[in-house]
């Protein structure tokens, strides 16, 4: 008997504060979307360059030394929330054109249908959000 193993909608995942983190986010991301049978829609690869570069974003610029960052992801049946929580100080930004990095937010900006930064008690989420097409479905 083959049965369908479905994740619950609400998945988080804290990780340490290394570089190893980005990509083990991004596995992270591409099993949660696999379980929800999202990893074959055309946005799929739009969701994981976001959790890469909001992760990426927490590592460098909101993780205090010995501290974690969190990602989590929740999908309703039609929209898919990302959301990247770090304790950090300071409000990220998307970067002008004449600073050296900091394109990752543009990037989150130009993908996602939504994207912003809230407060926490201690430090910040940054999250973004991906309206989808059904499950199967990869014609959006």
């Amino acid at each position: 008997m083959n049965e369908t193993i479905q994740l619950p909608p609400l998945r988080e995942r804290f990780f340490h504060r290394d570089r190893r983190s980005v990509p083990a986010a991004r596995r992270f991301a591409h099993e949660t979307l696999t379980g929800w049978g999202l990893a074959e829609g055309d946005r799929s690869d739009d969701v994981l360059l976001c959790v890469s570069e909001l992760a990426t974003n927490a590592l460098l610029h909101g993780v205090p030394p010995g501290r974690h960052f969190r990602v989590f992801l929740r999908y309703d049946g039609a929209v898919l929330r990302v959301e990247v929580h770090d304790s950090g100080p300071g409000v990220p930004r998307i970067a002008d054109q004449g600073d050296e990095g900091g394109r990752g937010l543009l990037l989150v900006a130009a993908l996602a249908d939504k994207w912003g930064v809230g407060e926490r008690a201690l430090g910040k989420v940054v999250w973004c959000e991906f309206a989808s097409a059904p499950p199967g479905d990869v014609t959006r």
